[in-house]
């Protein structure tokens, strides 16, 4: 028997097949082969649209399908990861009405900004754990205040993994992890936030049925199997965001364990079952998988938009074909960059300075001394200082951090991230042989609330690396103090 995961980014989508005999991924494919466009319409816009999205997970199944030999007949059960905070519009005849403005979009964080100011902050505290902020709430208050025509028209809006499970199964539904996600869930009560709806002036019809992260959400309709190649009636019974799947996939689950990305944008995910909270726009607040009633259990998220993709700029600007040649030559560099100091910050508004947008820069560069290397170390380096200055808030917010998991992906292969961000924290890291589409995958695989088996069965990764603090961590600590220093400053002008 074989599961298959969809994991939907902004720069790819990840197929994986799971043999479920040997628990172990079959194989991955990406779609497309180059990184998907993000439109940018305007400064600080960031759209694209769904119909790609679902184009490429047809593309991708087919290839999947083919590449393994396998009898699709065999696949008995999908699993989807998503995008988070992403707004899809459709109509009454569920037909798009324009391109989805996705999570790195920064045109509404007005609109979060007088909404925290005029809700009383008890209830954004101990209700949403969170400010409305630049999330899906905004976006579509956005929608009707920018374009009253086309909003005239909606009769559903979703997240992305919502739509794909409508391309997928016909119905349209959301799950407590996407409210959360939208801020439109009230943690207090456990339901919708009908109040923060009355006050944007949001029909609440908008609100699709809630499904649970691991339960049958719907069958393949006929027209999605013809389009994916999928079998006919096999069920969807998985969907979550990518930051809570990311942390399932690395068997994060209790307080004190943390899930870090760094791909397109950087991400901690720290659990905690405690509902109390001194931040709610630095730090944000959303449902985690295994979130119940019963169960409190709530990822602490702290984004930071800016680190993949300035590496990703860089690589393309210095001509470099591979990460892993930038990762080497960056090695011959010392510790502090020789005074280059980089802020990662290119990609928008920054949650973690109050949604400013700070902008990306490189700081005394010398024409004389600093190379390319020092460029790559330099971005390194920013990045996994962006990383401990969120953990930083996190400690000030009483998180408890015992240890940090990540894939083997992306800025984790670079052995000189690991290092300066195990350095300065005083944390193990961890490196697993995982990724979102496996764990999509895998999650396929478990009955509903069966969460006994979910913690013992989910997580046979091989460990691949565990970095540990060096114990003469002066330079990285001297290079971390002298970077805040130069962020101070710039803050200050902000």
């Amino acid at each position: 028997m074989y599961y298959i995961g969809y994991d939907l980014g902004s720069s790819f989508v990840k197929i994986a097949l799971l043999d479920y005999k040997k628990n172990k991924q079959v194989t991955l494919i990406k779609e497309p082969t180059s990184e998907m466009e993000i439109i940018s319409l305007k400064d600080d816009w960031a759209e694209q649209d769904p119909k790609l999205w679902w184009k490429y997970i047809c593309n991708g199944t087919k290839k999947i399908i083919n590449k393994t030999k396998i009898n699709k007949d065999l696949i008995k059960a999908v699993g989807i990861s998503y995008q988070m905070h992403g707004l899809v519009l459709l109509d009454d005849k569920k037909e798009l009405l324009r391109n989805s403005i996705i999570w790195c979009d920064s045109r509404a964080v007005d609109i979060g900004n007088k909404a925290k100011k005029e809700i009383e902050v008890e209830n954004l505290r101990e209700k949403l754990l969170n400010a409305p902020g630049n999330f899906t709430v905004s976006k579509l208050k956005w929608v009707m205040e920018n374009e009253p025509e086309l909003y005239k028209k909606v009769k559903y809006f979703m997240l992305p993994g919502d739509y794909i499970a409508y391309k997928l199964t016909g119905e349209i539904s959301t799950t407590i992890n996407g409210l959360s996600e939208a801020i439109l869930w009230d943690f207090k009560s456990n339901s919708c936030a009908d109040w923060l709806l009355d006050y944007f002036g949001i029909d609440k019809n908008f609100i699709p049925r809630v499904v649970k992260n691991f339960e049958e959400q719907g069958r393949i309709n006929k027209k999605a199997s013809e389009e994916s190649g999928l079998p006919f009636n096999i069920p969807l019974k998985y969907r979550a965001g990518d930051q809570p799947n990311n942390a399932f996939s690395l068997n994060v689950l209790n307080p004190g364990e943390i899930a870090a990305t760094a791909g397109t944008s950087g991400v901690l995910f720290s659990l905690t079952d405690s509902l109390k909270t001194n931040e709610i726009s630095r730090i944000n607040h959303f449902a985690h998988v295994n979130y119940t009633k019963k169960s409190t259990i709530v990822g602490k998220l702290l984004c930071i938009n800016g680190t993949g993709i300035q590496y990703k700029w860089l690589r393309e600007i210095t001509n470099e074909k591979e990460y892993y040649k930038m990762n080497k030559i960056l090695n011959d560099v010392p510790i502090g960059c020789e005074g280059l100091i980089n802020f990662p910050f290119g990609n928008g508004a920054e949650r973690i300075f109050n949604n400013k947008i700070i902008g990306s820069h490189f700081i005394n560069l010398n024409f004389n001394r600093h190379s390319k290397a020092h460029l790559y170390r330099s971005a390194i380096e920013g990045i996994a200082f962006s990383f401990a200055y969120g953990i930083e808030l996190m400690n000030e917010d009483q998180s408890l951090i015992e240890v940090i998991r990540a894939g083997n992906d992306n800025l984790f292969q670079s052995k000189v991230f690991a290092e300066t961000l195990s350095s300065i924290i005083g944390k193990n890291i961890q490196i697993y042989n995982t990724n979102g589409a496996i764990g999509a995958a895998r999650a396929s695989t478990i009955e509903a609330d069966d969460f006994d088996y979910f913690k013992k069965s989910n997580t046979i990764n091989d460990l691949v690396i565990e970095y540990e603090p060096k114990k003469n961590n002066d330079e990285y600590i001297l290079a971390y103090e002298n970077w805040k220093k130069e962020l101070n400053k710039k803050l200050k002008f902000n």
